[in-house]
């Protein structure tokens, strides 16, 4: 097995890890039986999938991106719609939601199933907002670099389902609320825009339970590079900044690594030019590290999105090494055409959508 194959093997182990349908199945056991199941995110399908194998048929609308819904009962309510950026199906999941909610008997118990990407796939309107408003915003801080964090208040600003608005109009018995985190701290409120956060006051019983994290992905490919007599020299959530910045922050220390692993966890930021070209954060930090590590024999660095989504592309990421920065690398960079020049350079990372969506991870191997 070729050095590049088994960097690919141990980043994929810790998607894997994650699952949307293993993660939230393991979770089920202590879950009573739900009268409905919503499910929304890009892990959507698959958590819901995890719910009707163990409950069996139950009312169920699952809200989820382009392409993500594939393989679900007939019974299920399916609503795919944008991502990064909303459109009008969004409004649609968004408004489909809430109306459920507000529909169940006062006596039900409903699961909630949320996964990063909610922000973007499901939302209710203010009023006096249009989804041009909502466009407009995504567009603005997508573009401006922002992290999630200060993004999803952003968002929350224009929601009634945000920031614990939907289960403000539970009137029910009880909310089991599991979740998979893609944000930093796993902190619910943040992830998909606290579409799965309780209201400041409420009169049902609750329970919230994170399934699945940055950490745990983390864990699992340094486990797998043990099993497989490799040192593992860091196992960091550090990807947290603008992506040049976190370039340089991890590239010395991969230029400097002694043979092992690295595994790196995380979400960098990128301000995109006015007319980007072609990539995602992924595809643009691949890039620059490849430039940190332009030279540097025996060492393979993998980044991707454990969703298997990088931005507005069809890829993951990339896998680089010493040989992949070239010609035509550095205009890439700065025009935000990542993609472009590593499609030409064989190094994209393609492997579809994953059914879950915990950040990124980097992972680097040296002999």
């Amino acid at each position: 097995m070729g050095q590049g194959q088994q960097a690919i093997r141990i980043w994929q182990a810790g998607v894997d890890a994650v699952d949307g349908k293993r993660a939230t199945k393991a979770a089920l056991d202590e879950v009573q039986t739900p009268d409905r199941i919503l499910a929304v995110g890009k892990a959507a399908a698959a958590m819901a999938s995890a719910a009707l194998d163990h409950f069996g048929p139950r009312p169920t609308l699952v809200v989820t991106k382009d392409d993500h819904g594939r393989g679900l009962p007939e019974h299920v309510q399916l609503i795919e719609a944008s991502h990064p950026v909303p459109d009008v199906r969004s409004l649609e999941g968004g408004r489909a939601l809430r109306a459920t909610i507000e529909a169940m008997a006062p006596n039900s118990h409903v699961l909630l199933l949320v996964s990063g990407g909610a922000s973007s796939l499901a939302e209710d309107l203010l009023p006096g907002n249009t989804l041009s408003d909502l466009e407009q915003l995504n567009g603005r801080l997508l573009a401006e670099g922002m992290d999630i964090t200060a993004m999803n208040a952003e968002r929350r600003k224009l929601s009634r389902i945000k920031g614990g608005g939907l289960l403000a109009h539970f009137t029910g018995e009880k909310a089991t609320v599991l979740a998979i985190s893609d944000v930093p701290g796993d902190d619910l409120n943040v992830i998909g825009s606290g579409i799965g956060t309780l209201p400041d006051t409420y009169e049902f019983d609750a329970v919230t339970q994170i399934v699945a994290s940055n950490a745990h992905a983390r864990s699992a490919a340094a486990d797998l590079a043990h099993r497989e007599s490799l040192q593992v020299l860091a196992d960091e959530e550090c990807l947290h900044d603008d992506f040049l910045s976190v370039a340089s922050l991890i590239g010395q220390r991969l230029r400097d690594m002694p043979p092992g692993v690295m595994v790196f966890g995380g979400e960098p930021t990128v301000v995109l030019p006015d007319k980007p070209g072609r990539g995602g954060r992924n595809q643009a930090l691949a890039l620059a590290l490849a430039r940190e590590i332009a030279g540097t024999p025996n060492l393979t660095v993998v980044v991707g999105g454990t969703d298997g989504t990088d931005g507005p592309t069809n890829a993951a990421g990339a896998v680089v090494d010493g040989k992949t920065w070239g010609k035509g690398a550095d205009t890439a960079l700065q025009q935000a055409d990542s993609g472009s020049f590593l499609d030409k350079a064989g190094a994209l990372l393609v492997t579809g959508p994953t059914g879950t969506n915990v950040m990124d991870l980097v992972v680097a191997i040296k002999q």
